[in-house]
């Protein structure tokens, strides 16, 4: 297992699991290997919003794990890997991470992440929000966790739904110090 190159994809419950799907698409295109763990509100996204299965979201995994598998190597902060990126990113799983409520492996991964000092990256997808949101959100961003929101920028002109959900897997992979091409940077000449 390559663990040391793998970046840990989570996938919660929150709508924009389309954005969760694009990375796994871009780091797979990329050759970087994926662990993925997706918990079964996520599942039950991939078939409302999408015309995908979640086998065929799976398939796009280097490695899946069950959320409920606590023998998993990513209940383990001795898993090498990248960092991880949970996306999209409901505020039941913002709440538990804030709280260090681990209770399934998704938690537990960002948990260990946060643990090991690796980066951990969250796309929170709620509008509006409330105090309570914003209250986890900065508890977070205090330990050193990345907020990035699925808000997509203009300035390269997207057209199409595809090239806003690029924009926000682009900026998720700034993050990771991840080179790409999903979209024309601020200024720069397409």
């Amino acid at each position: 297992m390559k663990g040391n190159e793998s970046v840990i994809v989570g996938l919660s419950g929150a709508s924009g699991i389309i954005y969760g799907i694009r990375l796994l698409e871009v780091l797979k295109d990329l050759g970087i290997e994926r662990d993925l763990v997706m918990t079964a509100t996520g599942e039950e996204m991939v078939t409302i919003e999408t015309g995908r299965t979640p086998a065929e979201v799976r398939a796009l995994a280097s490695r899946v794990h069950e959320s409920d598998d606590f023998t998993s190597p990513l209940a383990s902060g001795g898993f090498l890997n990248r960092g991880m990126v949970v996306i999209p990113c409901s505020m039941k799983t913002v709440a538990g991470i804030a709280c260090g409520f681990a209770d399934n492996l998704l938690l537990r991964a960002a948990d260990c992440t946060l643990k090991e000092g690796r980066p951990l990256i969250i796309v929170p997808r709620e509008t509006p929000l409330n105090s309570i949101h914003l209250k986890n959100m900065l508890t977070l961003a205090e330990v050193g966790v990345t907020i990035l929101p699925a808000a997509p920028g203009f300035y390269h002109r997207p057209r199409t739904i595809d090239d806003l959900v690029d924009h926000v897997v682009g900026k998720v992979l700034d993050r990771m110090g991840i080179a790409h091409h999903l979209y024309h940077r601020w200024r720069e000449e397409g």
